[in-house]
């Protein structure tokens, strides 16, 4: 059972890893009202540096900052192959863990982390923000009100270019590090969104290579889902774009969903043939407009502290998670041998 902390009751929380995401956590929790009043970096300037922006005690090692007794929450932004050790060690203290994405790099790390927050009574959440933003929010309302009808195929796209830089940031292109490259750092966010508006998924094939940088992972994939409810996805993923785009389409029988950040500004446009028939390039449409400087990293964690203080729902579960984790893991293997992968 889920230990919940009283919303009078002040909520102190540690970050572990104090690597850039880490700031728009730092945000989040300041936007919630919670305390960040520790964080673990083992990286001196990097700790030094946050010392002074957060006002916060700084630790080397993550299991001092656990061992304090400080916190009753962290955030976990370390390189993807830490993320498993240190979210074990924080649930098995009974302490509320924000993981980032992927949850893991192996399904049997996830089950373990999943048991260890049931069996601690603790929240797991993973990271995948985009569900907390207000566009992806209106877009999963018009779905589940049937507004598209019956969902065929989706096309989802993350892609960038790391702002033109020469080469790939941090630990992104180190294999050991981070378990992968596009088809996992971006790949699984839009697995997850695929998910959150298609449901669960039968099968994948993949194919990725590294066409651009000198790197031990994959900067450009591409995978194709298949749904149990027998719909399809494209899910488009790449380090070798120019600039930055973010975009889903979701089709149905009665109406389609598109958004890019192309566009200029969060818009999102809902298609349909809700007052007749009409020609074929003649359909009715809604705009939805939202604000550029809502940031679903912060929505995300305070959606985290009110699951915490409130016990509101948990946005993105350690099992939804585990879920995104399989479809990359999957990705992999279908490029490996050329085949698609079924469940």
């Amino acid at each position: 059972m889920t230990t919940l902390l009283p919303q009078s009751a002040p909520l102190n929380v540690g970050i572990i890893g104090a690597g850039a995401i880490s700031q728009r956590h730092y945000e989040g929790y300041s936007h919630a009202g919670a305390n960040v009043v520790a964080f673990a970096e083992t990286n001196v300037a990097a700790r030094q540096r946050r010392e002074t922006d957060w006002n916060a005690r700084g630790y080397a090692d993550f299991v001092e900052l656990l061992e304090s007794g400080g916190v009753q929450a962290v955030s976990i932004c370390t390189p993807n192959a830490f993320h498993a050790p240190a979210a074990l060690a924080a649930l098995r203290r009974g302490i509320h863990v924000l993981c980032e994405k992927p949850l893991s790099l192996d399904l049997a790390a996830c089950d373990e982390m999943i048991a260890a927050a049931r069996e601690g009574g603790a929240i797991l959440q993973t990271g995948h923000h985009l569900r907390s933003s207000p566009l992806v929010q209106t877009a999963k309302r018009l779905i589940n009100e049937g507004r598209i009808g019956r969902m065929t195929f989706m096309r989802l796209r993350q892609a960038h270019d790391w702002g033109g830089a020469p080469e790939v940031r941090g630990a992104f292109g180190n294999l050991a590090a981070s378990g992968g490259g596009t088809l996992l750092d971006n790949g699984c966010h839009m697995m997850d969104l695929a998910r959150h508006f298609g449901g669960d998924v039968d099968s994948i094939y993949a194919r990725m290579a590294t066409l651009k940088f000198e790197i031990e992972v994959e900067d450009t994939s591409i995978a194709t889902l298949e749904f149990k409810n027998g719909g399809f996805a494209s899910v488009e993923n790449a380090w070798t774009a120019t600039g930055w785009e973010e975009s889903f389409a979701v089709y149905g029988t009665e109406g389609a969903l598109e958004c890019s950040n192309r566009l200029g500004k969060p818009r999102l446009r809902f298609v349909n043939r809700e007052s007749g028939y009409g020609q074929w390039g003649q359909t009715d449409e809604t705009w939805y407009d939202f604000a550029a400087s809502d940031n679903a990293h912060v929505r995300s964690v305070v959606r985290f502290v009110q699951s915490i203080q409130g016990g509101a729902p948990v946005v993105c579960t350690g099992e939804d998670g585990r879920e995104s984790v399989r479809l990359v893991l999957g990705g992999y293997e279908s490029a490996r041998t050329g085949l698609p992968v079924r469940w």
